[in-house]
């Protein structure tokens, strides 16, 4: 009796196992097909999809469900190269997980990858795909996971991507999207996470984003956002993440931000928000990072801001902030990062801000704050990295007493009213990369002792009253990573000293060049420095870590400029101007291939420019003028765009671009050009120069001469006069020439005397 059903059940079972084993085996030969497409088939981590192996248990990255059905493929980062277009959408009816991330596939989505309606997670994300995403993307119903970001995509948003409401994470940043963010993504109410992040979307913020009330993390930064930022907002209580930054936003920041009592990241930096920080931002106990910087901001800063007490970032920079720096900030024990730069703060700086035991950057720069620095900075150099408040009205000596193990690493006081020496604690700052004190009233001598620092990449001392020789040191490690050195406009004397340029080990070595550029800095705070390049001052926002520059100009230097000059190949920028050097300009200095501003101007020099300088095909800007220079200027490369000004101030200078020729390969255009006027008139001298010769002969030759011209015009043969009329026309004209050239330099020489 129990015999038949057995046997039926294994049959069944028979079936079953084959239908599935047939129905695996189809998949497996279409997954196949579509890899028989990839560039690359040589790809090692691919190489077990072979129809001699299975699918479910030996394939890289494929994986089946319980009943041998192909439900994932996952072969991120697996270095293929190929396309979509032929994968088998319709062949995987249990397929429900796929991942393709950081590969190099290309082209476009094709719209049947709405046939996977089982699929719960997409990742296309670092790849090169472009065009539009497909409305089909709609029929995705099951899907949680959905990432596109970082690759070429363009056109719209499709609003069918509201039909995915069991969706969790939407990540489509990094592509090239445009036109407005649509509406029907308020239908996501189980979305966690919306970046929309580094596109070209425009538009409005839509009032339905505020219906997402699971939404934890929204990213909107970085795209053409216009209009206010809504008060909808708001109603998203579960948000900690909101980054709306760099946008065209307008309108105020609405109160009801102060309503988002889980925040701990705000971004609403770079647009165009304008009034008064709301108060309401005292609600947000747990926010750790402020970003309000690069708007319109008006106001003073609340007092709210110090019940802050989880805050670790606040930029402030760049708005219209007024009133004074808060005397309760040192409330925020948290905080590391405190930029409120290019306001309009003013009064004392408090002494508060010394009770700040995480503070590392500390950034007032570009203010109106005034009175003296409060010698507790000193105390702060355990923790403080950055001290910037350079462009203010400070006063008073400069009397902070840096302790050993200061890890400060850049010091700006640029720009403000402080007298007295240069405080010799700085030496024990041996973190120190960029020393600031330019634009100040500082009486020393040349710091020598500041080259026993060994980081120190940037030093100016530019615009004060530093005075006297610079003395050098005994010391052989002196001031090797220097890059840039500002010394201009004091009043140093006497001969620059050969040892400290031989030191300069840093400007010695041209680096490798770098994939991006390098600055120097961190994410948080970038060093700025103004430099005196190809005869503008500009302030350099960014400092390249590639950047050299040597400035001495105005200053009360002499002797001869040293040939070690030429061992620093890395120079880009050298002035040396406004001085007192003598001598020849050092030929050496045609060893630097780098530079691109090169400026010797009013000083004594003498000789000739070396011949070597042809060689400086970097070269934009020369400047020697009002020197003793004579010779001939060099020719070739860089030399044809240099104009008379580079020169002036040089009367024994020749050749191009001045008036003066320079042998026979650099007369002046105003020498061998002959105008028509002059054409005519050495053609007509020509005319009466030969009919003298003619009747004349030149003397004895009269009867000889008319004998010769009867005997051409009676024979019809005048080719052997009119080879001689030329001979005779062409040595009359050089003549003619030769006299005018006589003629305009008597003139020049002249006019020289007067």
């Amino acid at each position: 009796m129990m015999m038949f059903p057995s046997k039926i059940f294994s049959l069944l079972q028979f079936f079953t196992l084959f239908t599935v084993t047939f129905a695996s085996t189809e998949e497996a030969a279409a997954l196949l097909k579509w890899k028989e497409t990839f560039k690359n088939q040589n790809n090692s981590l691919l190489a077990s999809w072979t129809t001699s192996s299975n699918a479910c248990s030996d394939w890289y990255g494929v994986q089946c469900n319980g009943y041998g059905r192909i439900s994932k493929v996952d072969i991120r980062n697996s270095s293929v190269i190929g396309t979509l277009y032929d994968f088998p959408y319709s062949s995987l009816p249990f397929f429900d997980y796929l991942d393709l991330s950081m590969n190099q596939f290309s082209g476009t989505i094709p719209p049947e990858i709405g046939n996977l309606t089982n699929l719960g997670y997409l990742d296309l994300s670092s790849n090169q795909i472009s065009g539009a995403i497909p409305p089909q993307i709609g029929s995705l119903a099951n899907l949680d996971l959905f990432y596109l970001y970082y690759n070429h995509l363009s056109g719209p948003i499709p609003e069918e991507i509201g039909y995915l409401r069991s969706l969790l994470v939407l990540e489509l940043s990094t592509n090239s999207l445009v036109g407005p963010i649509p509406a029907s993504l308020g239908n996501l109410t189980n979305l966690s996470q919306l970046y929309l992040f580094e596109n070209h979307l425009s538009g409005t913020i839509p009032r339905e984003i505020g219906y997402l009330r699971s939404l934890n993390e929204l990213a909107l930064y970085t795209n053409l956002l216009v209009g206010p930022i809504l008060a909808s907002l708001g109603n998203l209580t579960n948000l900690s993440i909101l980054y709306i930054s760099e946008n065209q936003l307008s309108g105020s920041i609405p109160e009801e931000i102060g309503y988002l009592r889980s925040l701990t990241n705000l971004s609403l930096s770079t647009n165009s928000l304008n009034g008064s920080i709301p108060a309401s931002l005292g609600n947000l106990r747990n926010l750790q990072a402020m970003n309000l910087h690069d708007n319109n901001l008006t106001g003073e800063i609340p007092s709210s801001i110090c019940n802050l007490t989880s805050l670790e970032l606040l930029y402030l920079k760049r708005n219209n902030i007024k009133g004074e720096i808060l005397q309760c900030l040192d409330n925020i024990n948290t905080l590391q990062v405190l930029m409120m730069s290019h306001n309009i703060l003013s009064g004392d700086i408090p002494l508060s801000i010394c009770n700040l035991t995480s503070i590392q950057i500390l950034d007032v720069s570009r203010n109106n704050l005034k009175g003296a620095i409060p010698q507790c900075f000193g105390n702060m150099s355990g923790h403080l990295e950055v001290l910037d408040m350079h462009h203010n009205y400070l006063s008073g000596t400069l009397s902070t007493t840096f302790s050993i193990g200061s890890v400060l690493r850049s010091f700006n006081l640029n720009g403000n009213n402080l007298k007295g020496k240069i405080p010799r604690s700085l030496a024990n700052c041996k973190e120190l990369q960029v020393l600031d004190l330019a634009d100040n009233q500082l009486n020393d001598t040349f710091p020598m002792w500041l080259g026993t620092l060994p980081k120190l990449q940037v030093l100016s001392l530019r615009s004060n009253k530093l005075h006297g020789p610079i003395r050098t040191s005994r010391i052989e490690n002196m001031f090797l990573e220097l890059r840039i050195i500002d010394l201009s406009y004091n009043a140093f004397t006497g001969d620059l000293p050969m040892s400290l340029i031989q030191h300069l080990e840093a400007m010695k070595r041209i680096d490798q060049p770098m994939k991006s550029p390098q600055y120097l800095g961190d994410g948080y705070y970038h060093d700025s420095i103004t430099v005196a390049n190809k005869g503008l001052d500009l302030e350099l926002v960014r400092i390249l870590t590639i950047y050299t520059a040597i400035d001495l100009s105005s200053n009360k230097f002499e002797g001869h400029i040293p040939s070690v000059l030429g061992d620093l190949i890395a120079l880009r920028v050298l002035n040396l101007s406004h001085n007192g050097f003598q001598g020849p300009i050092p030929q050496s200095l045609g060893s630097l291939l780098a530079v691109e501003s090169m400026d010797l101007s009013f000083n004594q020099l003498s000789g000739e420019i070396p011949a070597q300088f042809a060689s400086l095909t970097s070269l934009e800007v020369l400047n020697l003028s009002y020197n003793h220079l004579e010779g001939c200027i060099p020719q070739g490369n860089q030399f044809h765009t240099f104009e008379n000004n580079s020169y002036e101030g040089n009367d024994r200078l020749r050749g191009f671009p001045l008036s003066k020729g320079c042998g026979s390969d650099s007369v002046s255009e105003t020498d061998y050009t002959v105008s028509s006027v002059d054409n005519q008139e050495s053609h007509s001298e020509f005319l009466k120069d030969f009919w003298k010769a003619a009747l004349m002969g030149y003397g004895s030759g009269l009867c000889i001469g008319i004998s010769i011209i009867y005997i051409m015009m009676s024979t019809g043969n005048m080719k052997w006069l009119a080879r001689i009329i030329e001979n005779l026309e062409h040595k009359i004209i050089m003549r003619q020439r030769k006299k005018q050239r006589v003629g305009q330099r008597k003139y020049r020489r002249r006019n020289n005397r007067f």
